[in-house]
């Protein structure tokens, strides 16, 4: 987005899609930065023949904020009715979310190499490391040598 704010978004998982998507109202009615595709990308139904929205033309770029998680990606825009956003197979295959159907809940359990989250634990765990370091330096240096093990 152009103005940086955050947007709250409702999400479709849809293991049939094949990218990510965005609908092209939501995105001009929220500032989204558009990008115009120099080759349009072809949509097509589950029978294989030509959606009658057309081709995809433009594309937004953004940050995605998800319990913790953030990724910069790039969504496609078309016109997806009422739906504002379809996260499809690449990011499901990426993410490899535990989704808990019944309740409607996604779990983050795993995260790939591209995700902020990732980096944020790496460096929690390397502060906490140092904290522990630090605590057993102090402790040695408080009891006797034959406590140490």
């Amino acid at each position: 987005m152009e103005n940086h704010k955050r947007v709250a978004v409702k999400v479709l998982l849809d293991s049939g899609a094949t990218g990510l998507f965005i609908n092209t109202t939501f995105a001009k009615e929220k500032w989204f930065k558009i990008e115009k595709l120099k080759n349009p990308l072809l949509v097509r139904n589950m029978d294989r023949t030509a959606n009658v929205g057309g081709a995809i033309m433009h594309q937004v770029e953004y940050n995605m904020f998800f319990k913790g998680h953030v990724k910069r990606a790039r969504m496609d825009m078309y016109n997806l009715g009422k739906t504002e956003v379809i996260l499809g197979m690449s990011w499901l295959a990426a993410h490899n979310p535990e989704i808990d159907w019944e309740k409607g809940e996604v779990k983050m359990m795993w995260c790939p190499p591209i995700c902020g989250k990732r980096k944020q634990e790496v460096k929690e765990k390397t502060v906490k490391r140092t904290e522990e370091d630090e605590d057993k330096k102090v402790l040695r240096e408080l009891m006797s040598k034959k406590f140490w093990k």
